[in-house]
């Protein structure tokens, strides 16, 4: 799912106020971090993760691998933390804006 720049600015405002649920360390992609991730998506639709200093992989980079293997969309990479968004599929608890 693409998202439109009103639709990314919506995201960005909601989680400006969350804690990290997903931490990133040495051992990058785990397939245990990958489950903590799909698991918060399925409960929360927006999620915040952390790289940790151990992680020496672009920040960019682990941000797309993490959403294409959570089929979720990057909404936000800001420094070390970057922005999760699945819109859960029987109950939506996030409307995101048109257009």
């Amino acid at each position: 799912m693409k998202l439109t720049g009103k639709q990314a600015r919506y995201l960005r405002g909601l989680g400006h106020h969350l804690h990290a649920v997903v931490m990133i360390g040495k051992d990058e992609l785990t397939d245990p971090v990958v489950a903590t991730a799909d698991e918060a998506l399925a409960s929360h639709e927006l999620i915040k993760v952390k790289l940790q200093e151990g992680c020496l992989s672009d920040r960019r980079e682990i941000a797309v691998q993490l959403a294409q293997a959570t089929s979720s969309t990057v909404a936000q990479v800001l420094g070390r933390t970057f922005l999760l968004y699945r819109k859960h599929p029987e109950n939506p608890r996030i409307l995101l804006p048109k257009g």
